[in-house]
């Protein structure tokens, strides 16, 4: 653990230990998030907590009492990069970033430092939004429709005019085009996961799958990138150091920050959850705080509490 100018060692469970109960944590938050019949939202809350908090003593152990007030960076081991660390609870007030690795912690901490701004616009609530293209995608066959891609693109009018794909115009070919390089990116398509073979993970759009492949194209990766369906965040661990998956191959293209879920989630019931988290960007938040605050009052739903507690923000934050 660093901070403060100390490096501390704690010990904490074994991994198949944490495995076993991330697994377990992750089977929860689907179901909540599809069962057709849930228990009262006490229960739910009371449950998640019970989860939440063992995860913490096998994840973190005494080291979660010395996370202070600040930002955490979380570098788990190959293994553990589907964890949803906003079940736990002395992670649920702060912004929580998980990186593939150290160095590409620093990287994208560099590419912050290093990005230039020429101008300010002004968004919807008259608060200063830095310039740079947004794009708003809209993939098929969602039960919300991606509701909140209408509305994003209104919110975001206000300044420079958005890029909006979807109803037949979200194609690989013209998504890539309008995304290399971008400010901002918010993508409402289904993700797949493919374990046996991470690099054919892939986002539904309208002429076909977007795989890591076609990403890889890219010249630069989007600045900062929202992922709102399905389990588009999870990535599998290849060799020693290596992790792959839809988010993982965007950072070491200059992508700062992903929003992404590490389970199928409620389309309908991220809808809301993306609406926040985009107006706390347009403060000036980071994608990792914005995701915090976004969260904020959806204990009392348990279907709300499941989808925004099955988000991740990977990278710088």
């Amino acid at each position: 653990m660093c901070g403060d100018g100390q490096v501390r060692r704690f010990a904490v469970g074994r991994t198949e230990l944490a495995a076993r109960e991330i697994r377990f944590a992750r089977f929860v938050l689907r179901r909540l998030a599809y069962g057709s019949a849930l228990p009262a939202a006490a229960e739910v809350h009371a449950r998640l907590t019970r989860m939440g908090q063992t995860l913490e003593q096998v994840l973190l152990g005494e080291a979660g009492a010395h996370t202070g007030d600040g930002n955490v960076i979380v570098v788990p081991p190959g293994r553990l990069h589907s964890v949803p660390w906003s079940l736990l609870p002395g992670l649920r007030s702060q912004a929580v970033s998980v990186a593939p690795s150290a160095a590409s912690w620093l990287r994208a901490r560099r590419t912050v430092s290093d990005t230039v701004l020429d101008d300010t616009v002004l968004d919807d609530d008259g608060l200063d939004a830095p310039a740079g293209r947004v794009v708003l995608v809209r993939g098929p066959h969602l039960a919300s429709e991606g509701a909140e891609v209408p509305q994003l693109a209104a919110d975001y009018a206000a300044g420079r005019e958005p890029v909006v794909l979807g109803s037949g115009t979200a194609t690989v070919a013209r998504v890539l085009a309008a995304i290399d390089g971008a400010r901002l990116v918010h993508i409402a398509a289904h993700g797949t996961f493919r374990p046996d073979s991470p690099l054919f993970s892939s986002l539904s759009l309208d002429d076909g799958p977007l795989t890591v492949y076609d990403l890889e194209r890219l010249r630069r990766g989007p600045r900062q990138l929202v992922l709102s369906s399905c389990d588009s965040g999870v990535i599998a661990p290849a060799g020693a150091n290596e992790l792959l998956g839809l988010a993982s191959s965007l950072i070491p293209l200059g992508t700062v920050a992903i929003v992404a879920s590490v389970v199928p989630v409620n389309d309908a019931a991220a809808v809301p959850l993306m609406l926040a988290l985009h107006r706390e960007l347009r403060r000036g938040a980071s994608l990792a705080e914005a995701l915090r605050d976004a969260r904020q009052g959806s204990e009392s739903d348990p279907v709300a509490a499941a989808t925004a507690w099955s988000f991740v923000c990977l990278g710088a934050g």
